[in-house]
């Protein structure tokens, strides 16, 4: 068993920034919330089975908490992170140290902050290899590289989501998107910074592609080259080839490049996938540059040698987005659950909240008067603030939530359709649903056209689950259930509902705990779409909740 020891502290430093659009415009410089002084922060290397001991310290001016995004945190769900859902958030000037086992899980996972928009900029790779002795399941790559793809603003990020919330308007789309933490050059100011990726004839080499950024889906692409997907969330899949990926905020693909093309200089490239029509997004691209070592230098030879720019899906193109989700499976068949003990219906959607009659009009910036809102089957989630949701479960505090979360709509009718306008201000509440130790889940997802259809991607704590079909309009039991595969469907711990459509997800709940499920669009998150579930203790030792830890932070 490793131990592993991080302090992580978190600093509010100064930070010179490029930042930029293709318009004219002059660098900035403000203050920026890093790890260690890093951003990206620190990406932490690890193997399947060992036991990670990380102490925060928080030396910033906000509430902060980590998230270990994907995982499984059996039975340690005192250290998943989100804020007032399974911890109470660690102050300024405090700490509090994160213990968990990696537990059958290899492939690529990260973490970040769970508190506000504060992932805007805290945020690192966690890399999963085998067990010492281990292999992986394709030949050894020659190198290994993380790519994080972000999101940057002009401006700091938690005055960006508060002054959405005062306004009960959509908050300001970002400036500048990144790979690495650096914009590329096709941003002005920036192009002395450009990541550079190295390659060399011959290799095969290894990107850990992860979308950390905060509210939007990207396509990612390399000039000339193929890719080979052979995993996703830290699990594998079976492999292909594909020249683009799509990937939610919150989803990390594994791929395999061959340096096969001619050596020189070609870009790597990231932009919006924006599925929700005629809503703003930031429509520029990021870059990197994918480098053959054998490439002539350009500052040694005096050359200026472009790198070759990829070809790019449009910004809606959710035929490409389809074909390629189609294509993840696992490697092999697996067991499935089919005996199903729950079966869930939830919609997820936007809406809008009439303005309250003690607001002026300046907080009710919203279409036609109103304040935007989210919701699951109605419910839009209302975090605590006394105490977290696990702790008031596991010490039996009253009065901080309920346990009657709908499992289906309270309403039925036309998801993807022209839906009343009666329909489009939810209820708020801080309602879990509650499952037994060992019951068989599945829940259908479906998106809805309240006030506009988006791809939202959907991600469980504490879980992976099974993807077993994905389709477009209302879910329809009678016929849909034919498109299930339940041979060899993808293991994810974040599903992207399809834009007017639907997926179908099922898992075993052996994992007790609180378990938060959001949209990982943090704008949509804070405007309540979000539940979360509580999974009972089963009979064994080994399957109750651990203790909470000695150092666990005070509301």
């Amino acid at each position: 068993m490793l131990f592993l020891l991080f302090s992580f502290h978190f600093c509010l430093m100064r930070r010179t920034y490029i930042q930029a659009t293709p318009v004219k415009r002059l660098c900035k410089t403000h203050n920026t919330i890093t790890v260690n002084g890093m951003y990206p922060g620190p990406t932490l290397e690890v193997n399947n089975g060992d036991t990670l001991v990380v102490k925060v310290t928080n030396k910033a001016r906000y509430n902060v908490t980590i998230h270990w995004h994907g995982v499984r945190q059996m039975r340690t769900a005192w250290a998943d992170g989100p804020e007032f859902v399974t911890q109470c958030p660690i102050r300024p000037g405090m700490s509090y140290t994160y213990r968990f086992t990696i537990q059958g899980q290899e492939g690529t996972l990260w973490w970040h902050a769970h508190s506000s928009w504060l992932r805007a900029t805290v945020y690192g790779a966690l890399i999963i290899h085998p067990k010492e002795g281990s292999s992986y399941p394709f030949p050894k790559p020659k190198r290994e590289t993380p790519i994080l793809l972000g999101e940057w603003w002009d401006a700091n990020p938690i005055d960006v989501v508060r002054q959405a919330t005062r306004t009960g308007a959509a908050p300001n789309i970002s400036d500048a998107y990144t790979i690495n933490g650096q914009p590329g050059d096709l941003y002005n100011c920036s192009s002395q910074d450009t990541v550079v990726v190295p390659i060399d004839s011959g290799e095969t080499n290894l990107l850990r592609v992860i979308n950390s950024g905060l509210n939007q889906p990207l396509f990612f692409t390399i000039a000339n080259h193929q890719f080979t997907v052979v995993g996703a969330d830290a699990s594998y899949l079976k492999p292909f080839t594909t020249s683009v990926i799509m990937l939610g905020p919150g989803q990390t693909t594994d791929v395999l490049i061959k340096g096969d093309q001619p050596p020189s200089r070609y870009y790597l490239a990231a932009r919006a996938y924006a599925s929700a029509p005629n809503a703003p997004f930031d429509n520029t691209t990021t870059t990197a540059i994918l480098e053959y070592k054998s490439a002539p230098c350009p500052a040694k030879k005096g050359l200026s040698i472009r790198p070759v720019m990829p070809p790019l899906p449009a910004f809606n193109d959710t035929a490409t987005v389809t074909a390629f989700t189609k294509k993840l499976r696992s490697p092999q068949k697996v067991e499935v659950p089919t005996d199903i003990d729950e079966s869930l219906f939830f919609t997820v959607g936007l809406g809008l909240n009439n303005c309250p009659r003690n607001f002026r009009s300046s907080r009710c910036q919203g279409p036609n008067g109103t304040r935007f809102t989210a919701s699951m089957n109605n419910v839009s989630f209302v975090l605590p603030s006394n105490f977290s949701l696990l702790q008031a479960h596991h010490h039996g505090i009253p009065g901080v939530f309920t346990t009657d979360f709908p499992g289906n709509p309270p309403l039925k009718f036309d998801y993807t359709g022209n839906v009343s306008r009666s329909l489009w201000q939810p209820v708020p509440g801080t309602k879990l649903y509650k499952l037994e130790y060992g019951s068989r889940v599945q829940i259908v997802l479906q998106d809805t056209s309240i006030f506009t259809p988006e791809n939202h991607p959907i991600h469980i704590h504490g879980y992976d689950f099974y993807i077993i079909a994905e389709g477009f309009g209302n879910f329809n039991p009678k016929t849909d259930t034919s498109k299930f595969n339940l041979v060899d469907p993808p293991l994810r711990n974040t599903v992207g509902v399809p834009v007017g459509g639907w997926a179908v997800i099922r898992f075993v709940a052996d994992n007790p705990g609180v378990w938060l499920m959001h949209c990982h669009l943090d704008v949509h998150i804070t405007w309540g779409l979000a539940m979360a579930f509580l999974v009972e203790n089963g009979v064994t030792e080994l399957e109750k909740l651990e203790a909470p830890p000695p150092d666990y932070p005070v509301c």
